[in-house]
């Protein structure tokens, strides 16, 4: 579990984004950093720069740990195609990501403890892992107790968010189908995401 559980929003105010679009988070009061000079900070350096644009989405997943995030830029230079691209593609293809997106849970933070507690399915084998990487076409289903759960139901009714194009969910028997691995332009993130800033910083 992540150990930013408990102030996951203060990233928020550091940034001056609301990462998740939450109504709750403290930016949407004070769209400053926090401190005594919290609103009068220098503009960024271009290191500056890629390192929050790093720090954001490492943030967006929950916090994901550097080790990891260098395991994805060293995977997403490596496969063919748009590296930033790649990048976001494995991002949004760990399982947490993908049952925060078919909206089983309310956050990033939640669906890491609810597939840690193994309450997750992927083509009919459970899986605990939340970094686990989902490929195009898996069925993701929850299982039998984890269907009857208050916050799971409340979820999965919540009007403040869609599922993605490229899911698949059917919301009556609570599972659905990763149907494509997505680009950037895809992903419905609250705000802007930079990842080619990222891989910018990786490749320094």
């Amino acid at each position: 579990m992540s150990k930013r559980l408990a102030s996951k929003f203060k990233i928020d105010r550091r940034y001056g984004v609301s990462l998740w679009g939450k109504a709750k988070s403290p930016v949407n009061k004070r769209n400053y950093g926090p401190g005594q000079h919290g609103a009068n900070r220098k503009k960024p350096t271009d290191y500056g720069l890629q390192l929050h644009a790093k720090q954001k989405l490492r943030g967006v997943y929950g916090n994901i740990s550097e080790k990891q995030m260098r395991k994805y830029y060293a995977e997403a230079v490596r496969r063919p195609g748009d590296s930033s691209e790649n990048l976001v593609g494995l991002l949004e293809s760990r399982l947490d990501s993908v049952v925060y997106r078919m909206k089983f849970v309310n956050s990033v933070f939640a669906a890491r403890q609810f597939v840690s507690h193994g309450h997750v399915s992927v083509n009919g084998k459970r899986v605990n892992i939340p970094s686990y990487l989902v490929r195009a076409g898996d069925e993701i289903a929850l299982r039998a107790k984890a269907k009857e759960m208050a916050f799971v139901i409340e979820a999965m009714n919540a009007a403040d968010r869609d599922a993605p194009d490229y899911m698949e969910v059917d919301a009556k028997e609570f599972k659905g189908k990763f149907a494509r691995v997505p680009k950037l332009a895809d992903v419905p993130y609250a705000v802007q995401m930079e990842p080619h800033l990222v891989i910018e910083f990786y490749s320094r």
